[in-house]
């Protein structure tokens, strides 16, 4: 079987994440999606729900399977058989990065890094600004599958005025 491994914290999920996950899953006849926890961080989203909505916007995909992982990403792929990874390259910027994370993975444990040219339609697209633009009332429909615009403009509602005094 040939399998591989689309890390990251996908926090949220977005549109470009999903390109890539589909087109991945037409490659391999397994994709793993694995959800990164770094103690170190706080997302706006619990990894708990970060996997519930990868799950239900993956579900068309039957190849797909939505894991967590800690620690060093080639233990995750030793783990699940994966040789592979496949991450999307949004601008030569994201380049520069990845090259050098694809080279340590490949010489700590033979695992290969597949990049993929991201869909012109996404290359601006990352979670950071979908959480910022969400965070101050912005439509982020056209960027984020509908079931997680509505997570965004549930966790961002303003909270209610408090009552005035008499």
């Amino acid at each position: 079987m040939r399998r591989a491994v689309c890390p990251g914290s996908f926090d949220p999920v977005t549109k470009g994440h999903l390109d890539i996950v589909g087109r991945a899953s037409r490659l391999f006849d397994e994709v793993v999606v694995a959800v990164m926890i770094n103690p170190s961080k706080s997302g706006l989203f619990p990894i708990e729900e970060r996997v519930e909505l990868l799950g239900l916007v993956t579900r068309e995909l039957p190849n797909i399977r939505v894991e967590t992982f800690r620690g060093l990403l080639v233990d995750f792929c030793r783990a699940q058989d994966a040789p592979v990874v496949v991450k999307g390259l949004r601008a030569v910027s994201d380049f520069d990065y990845e090259l050098q994370m694809a080279q340590m993975n490949v010489g700590l444990a033979g695992v290969e890094t597949l990049f993929m040219p991201t869909n012109p339609l996404y290359s601006f697209l990352s979670s950071s600004l979908v959480k910022d633009v969400a965070k101050w009332g912005g439509d982020v429909s056209a960027h984020v599958p509908e079931l997680v615009a509505r997570r965004l403009r549930d966790r961002f509602a303003a909270p209610p005025a408090p009552a005035a005094a008499d």
